[in-house]
């Protein structure tokens, strides 16, 4: 059974001729190229740059993990937060690779700046400002442990910068977003607007992510570009809160990446009113739009998770804290035992009790309520008494499966994202290399 991407995300998305892909709109002050530098040695593009020819204000957040990447490492020493370019580079995730992964990203910094300060001084409008390594940022991903390939990727850089395109129609958006995949099966797009004062805004944003997806980012990437004029601590303040029930409420797997990064760019060609503060209430719509356009991008890395045929809602309620709910959410999203339960259509509720149990809050069994779809299935410490097994099951079936928990001991909740484990997901990992 194929997932729906038109049942799972919002429903007045509007779908484009190419599929269930949302139609993204150019944004201004953004050039896009994506190339081949053949990192996969199969010819697929696995090099994207994104170029802000007068700049853009940038938000990131990234992983928590302790072992990172040379690219997140150079991000985590840029003390601007107004830059010129993004370059994403896939098959190879530059970690684990010493002080060579180290250098050879510097190099290829050296030559990036050279050949955009060279685009720049083409331009009709004449020499802009010359372009410095502290003006670029990077993302990997792919393989960990293995030698950077930076000579491939400076060697095409040239061509990379050459091909940047000022008029982002949808083929342009999404050759970005498939140049960035790994073993994810289709590219992930999303588009919202909305206004700030009298002006409208355009919000266009990419993700990769199908295996090490946890919380705290995950093998995951995200790219979100807006032509509103919002300061950088800004967006980082609103990125940071829209993070927590979006991109970090999702599960695959459990594992969390050294590569994970979700930014955003803002190039301020909206001219919009000047922002005051974060609790600005023309903020309000954007932080709205911006929500929903991640909580889209997170459902697709879900639905796209390595092997998944199910998509899975946990939603927790009656809580005494949403940090309780969460953790009782992921507690059941990351339990092996109930993907697999859920992948083989098998209504075996005792294994979701168990997770409530091993999380560690302080709950009150004879008080749990459990439902899976619209159907009762346990409260009071017991089956309910008009449990009828077989009605479950047929509903298991779905490729959508919703599964609530209320505690019965608060008022705060929190919804978890997660799918379902099949063979192919071992499938898939077992042969990640060969």
């Amino acid at each position: 059974m194929t997932l729906n991407l038109k049942n799972l995300l919002n429903p007045k998305i509007k779908i484009s001729k190419m599929g269930e892909f949302q139609e993204l709109q150019p944004i201004e002050g953004l050039e896009i190229s994506a190339i081949s530098a053949d990192l996969y040695k199969d010819g697929r593009d696995d090099l994207t740059l994104f170029y802000f020819k007068e700049g853009a204000n940038f938000a990131a957040v990234y992983t928590t993990s302790k072992v990172t990447s040379a690219s997140i490492n150079w991000n985590l020493h840029i003390k601007r937060h107004f830059v010129k370019a993004l370059m994403v580079n896939t098959q190879n995730a530059n970690v684990f690779t010493g002080t060579k992964g180290a250098q050879g990203l510097k190099e290829i910094a050296q030559t990036l700046a050279k050949s955009l300060t060279l685009k720049s001084s083409q331009s009709p409008e004449g020499v802009s400002e010359i372009v410095k390594i502290k003006d670029l940022l990077f993302a990997s991903t792919g393989v960990i442990g293995e030698e950077f390939p930076y000579l491939k990727i400076k060697n095409r850089i040239s061509e990379l910068v050459k091909k940047l395109k000022t008029k982002q129609n949808k083929f342009v958006w999404f050759k970005a977003a498939s140049a960035i995949m790994t073993t994810d099966t289709r590219p992930k797009v999303a588009y919202e607007e909305c206004k700030i004062g009298n002006k409208l805004i355009k919000i266009s944003g990419i993700a990769k992510g199908s295996g090490m997806i946890a919380p705290n980012m995950a093998t995951m990437l995200s790219f979100i570009f807006t032509d509103a004029n919002i300061p950088s601590v800004f967006l980082k303040a609103i990125l940071k809160k829209t993070m927590v029930t979006t991109f970090n409420s999702i599960t695959v797997d459990s594992d969390t990446s050294t590569n994970d990064m979700v930014g955003i760019f803002a190039t301020g060609k909206a001219k919009n009113s000047k922002i005051y503060n974060v609790l600005d209430p023309k903020l309000l719509d954007f932080e709205k739009a911006l929500h929903r356009l991640c909580l889209n991008l997170a459902k697709q890395i879900v639905v796209d998770g390595e092997g998944a045929k199910k998509f899975i809602t946990i939603d927790v309620i009656g809580a005494r804290s949403s940090s309780m709910a969460r953790n009782i959410g992921f507690a059941i999203a990351n339990s092996p035992l109930v993907k697999t339960a859920i992948a083989g259509e098998d209504p075996n509720w005792g294994r979701i009790i168990m997770a409530i149990g091993k999380s560690g809050e302080n709950i009150v069994a004879n008080k749990i309520q459990l439902k899976i779809g619209n159907y009762l299935v346990a409260e009071q410490g017991k089956v309910e008494k008009n449990y009828v097994e077989k009605d479950v099951k047929e509903y298991m079936k779905w490729d959508s499966i919703n599964i609530e928990v209320n505690l019965n001991i608060g008022n705060a909740e929190h919804k978890v994202y997660t799918c379902d484990f099949t063979n192919e997901y071992i499938n898939i990992n077992a042969d990640y290399r060969n």
